[in-house]
């Protein structure tokens, strides 16, 4: 028996020990299964290596018999409740707004002109580019559906929802993100044990909030895990993920609000919950759909009219499945609370999507901001803040996105219920960050209201206060200036297309732009030898394919090959 099978026998054997020692009576209770280990993920880009004690599944569930704390990098949209002593809750109604569209780490201009992943171009649009290498795509309707600003490295999506996204990634990697309204985030990065961390401060409703991610390499692409500031007592994880002694009801006061009149026939909290992993499923729905509101209330005016008639409601068993779901996030939690404790780092892909898109379980995604994707027939639908999303299967190796089912839609101009849709990457990332995030934000709100209103009463061993990661303690300061440089984005973003419009036909399908042809591969002249990954890709974009060869890799684009030899350029064919 090898050492790492050994000692999650042990932390099996320690997690039912806790379960039974937080229990408030005899009923038995069962041990979280440990997630599978994510496959290897030999193809990608290298990534600064972490701590010796790092590895890429964690070495077991902590003791106190609940499902462990994860440590580490996570991208994330929610706020953790200052309630359970967390900094920074996000006001009502929650985030302020991840980039839609994978534009996680990859610019519009190096995918074809389009946000898509693989820079596919949905069915009837157009894609016009100006002399200097902007590029502005159009819908079938002539409608402005997003454009790339080359001289300000700025990418701005015009949502199916009516929601404009502006993002800007610089060289060094930090990058702000804005919608209008004055709702959005700025990104610092910073190096902890050698692995580039993420420092957002987000801004919404007039409240500033901070978050942590974890760059890492994924397919391909850079994508960011939400990493947690802080972690909860393992015996709290114990008691979340384990069934309560009896169902209970809990009134959420959502009657009389404004969102719940509106997505009221579309959601409804489940009239009772056996277990915490139902009410936080309940708890993140209502945060999404709130957030969904807020934001188009700050673009210009909340929805006034009755939901779509094609509309298709959450059902219970598809909520049931978003509480399984739930219930392996706490796992994996648990289990990387170990390694916390013992002072190892948690690999990133351990963590985040390369887990879920390699462990054949049936994950479930909810949808944490507006995303506008490609369906089975190559057209264009949305997805909105609260949509539910199972994955159809791993992606092949190096594809950049993944099949999704939609079990839950809106109506209108969203993807029909049953459509399979196209996400990229970092997209789902952002998704699963929203997950984790508003997971640990309904923790604290469980911690805080335990014993009240129904809900069961937090045990003793599990209401210690959550204790600092190591990572957010030595970070940089929150970006005092955040609100004034969102603000400042989207006004750029304003002047931005005032003058790319003016020199691409309105429609994009006339003109010398609209006719020109794709833009090619960057020249080879713009490469040296000795540069790295990052280097190549902010000059050619994401390869065609890539070729990996223990420390060699080809990286292969339509006119160049380019060669990697332990992570830096050797040739250029």
């Amino acid at each position: 028996m090898n050492a790492q099978k050994l000692l999650s026998y042990v932390a099996a054997a320690a997690l039912m020990v806790g379960s039974l020692a937080y229990a408030q009576e005899k009923k038995p209770t069962v041990a979280p299964k440990a997630p599978a280990k994510p496959a290897a993920a030999a193809k990608t880009p290298s990534t600064p290596s972490a701590n010796k004690g790092s590895s890429t599944a964690p070495k077991g569930p902590t003791t106190g018999g609940t499902p462990a704390v994860k440590t580490g990098p996570t991208t994330g949209h929610t706020a953790a409740p200052t309630t359970a002593g967390r900094s920074g809750a996000p006001p009502a109604g929650g985030r302020a707004g991840a980039p839609a569209g994978g534009r996680a780490g990859t610019p519009v201009s190096n995918r074809g002109g389009s946000s898509f992943a693989g820079g596919r171009t949905p069915a009837g649009n157009h894609i016009a580019r100006t002399p200097n290498g902007s590029t502005m795509r159009t819908r079938p309707n002539g409608q402005r559906a997003e454009f790339h600003d080359a001289k300000r490295g700025m990418d701005v999506h015009h949502g199916l929802d009516g929601r404009s996204r502006v993002s800007v990634e610089r060289a060094d990697h930090s990058r702000v993100y804005a919608e209008r309204g004055g709702r959005g985030y700025v990104q610092r990065p910073y190096m902890y044990h050698g692995r580039e961390y993420g420092h957002r401060t987000y801004y919404a409703n007039g409240r500033a909030y901070d978050r942590f991610y974890n760059r890492y390499a994924y397919h391909g692409v850079y994508v960011y895990g939400y990493a947690p500031a802080f972690y909860y007592a393992p015996a709290f994880y114990g008691w979340a993920y384990n069934p309560w002694y009896a169902p209970v009801p809990y009134a959420w006061g959502y009657v009389g609000t404004p969102w719940f009149g509106f997505y009221g026939g579309w959601f409804q909290p489940a009239p009772v919950y056996p277990s915490a992993s139902l009410w936080l499923a309940d708890y993140m729905l209502s945060q999404s759909l709130q957030a969904n509101y807020a934001a188009q209330q700050a673009a210009g005016g909340a929805p006034q009219q009755a939901m779509a008639p094609d509309a298709a409601p959450m059902t219970p068993e598809v909520k049931q499945a978003i509480a399984d779901e739930v219930r392996r996030q706490l796992a994996l939690e648990n289990q990387e609370a170990t390694q916390t404790a013992q002072k190892q780092d948690i690999d990133p892909a351990s963590s985040g999507i390369a887990r879920e898109l390699s462990d054949n379980q049936p994950h479930v995604f909810v949808a944490g901001a507006g995303l506008d994707v490609i369906d089975a027939s190559g057209m264009e639908c949305a997805v909105s803040e609260g949509d539910a999303l199972q994955l159809v299967g791993p992606p092949p190796a190096e594809a950049t996105a993944a099949d999704l089912i939609m079990l839950s839609s809106k109506g209108g101009k969203e993807c029909k219920k049953g459509a399979k849709v196209s996400i990229a990457i970092a997209d789902l990332q952002e998704m699963q960050n929203h997950m984790r995030e508003t997971i640990d934000a309904g923790l604290g709100d469980l911690q805080k209201k335990g014993g009240q209103g129904g809900l069961p009463v937090v045990p003793p061993s599990a209401a210690a206060p959550p204790v600092k990661a190591e990572f957010a303690a030595i970070a940089p300061p929150p970006d005092p200036n955040a609100a004034q440089e969102i603000n400042q984005q989207v006004a750029e973003a304003d002047k931005a297309e005032q003058e790319i419009g003016a020199q691409v036909p309105a429609d994009g399908t006339s003109g010398p732009s609209a006719a020109a042809p794709e833009a090619p591969a960057a020249a080879p002249a713009e490469l040296a030898m000795g540069q790295t990954y990052d280097q190549v890709k902010a000059i050619l974009g994401v390869p065609k394919s890539i070729a990996d060869v223990g420390t060699k890799k080809i990286y292969v684009y339509k006119d160049v090959k380019v060669t990697f030899v332990n992570g830096k350029v050797t040739d250029i064919q």
